[in-house]
């Protein structure tokens, strides 16, 4: 399985038979100017309908959505849509957020999307094992650094790879990545905005891997 980081939250993620999911595509605009996404799927996933994350017509293909709670099989993967919310006040201030699992070459991923609460035990439940953990890290319309570094204990991921955070060209009101990172090891800054997981040589747990962003 090779990831591809193109910006903010969303990912291009191809199997090693050629399938392709982008995850949350966003819509570019005057506060979130990453490049316009000109990649081609198989499938979508969009954890809620905010224009930064559910920009499903700029991705090329003629691609199936996965955005529903619960199973879904979408081109032979199997994805889990777990219930969530985007704030935490029970989605009062922001709405739902749906986290979306699946496996795909043998790797287990999970895509937190714009999640703002610790997990549940019916959520940690339903997600299950992770081996891959896309986990949002900014604050204000996300969780922040102090909880998103307890989501990862919660889930235990092996793999840890931060979202939705301030770049140059991410949104300018949120934090960078550097706050998530403070005191943690096992941190991995490649010069790529790309990466390749297989089942028999993913660390034991807790590897954070900041890519750069291609786009």
């Amino acid at each position: 399985m090779k990831i591809k980081y193109l910006g903010h939250s969303a990912f291009v993620i191809t199997s090693n038979k050629g399938v392709k999911i982008i995850t949350d595509p966003y819509a570019p605009g005057p506060d979130l100017t990453y490049g316009e996404i000109t990649e081609s799927a198989d499938v979508v996933t969009v954890s809620h309908g905010h224009h930064d994350h559910n920009n499903v017509a700029a991705v090329r293909g003629n691609p199936e959505v996965a955005n529903r709670a619960g199973r879904s099989e979408v081109k032979g993967i199997e994805f889990r849509g777990i219930a969530s919310y985007h704030d935490d006040t029970g989605g009062k201030r922001a709405g739902n957020n749906l986290i979306i699992c699946f496996e795909m070459d043998g790797v287990r991923v999970c895509h937190l999307g714009d999640l703002g609460h610790r997990l549940d035990d019916k959520q940690l439940k339903e997600i299950g094992r992770v081996d891959v953990l896309f986990v949002p890290v900014g604050g204000l319309y996300t969780i922040d650094a102090k909880v998103a570094t307890e989501v990862c204990n919660q889930l235990k991921p092996r793999v840890i790879i931060p979202i939705h955070y301030k770049t140059e060209k991410g949104l300018p009101n949120i934090a960078g990545v550097d706050e998530f990172l403070r005191g943690k090891a096992n941190v991995s800054r490649p010069d790529s905005s790309q990466a390749e997981f297989k089942p028999g040589e993913l660390p034991a747990t807790g590897q954070i891997i900041v890519l750069k962003t291609a786009l």
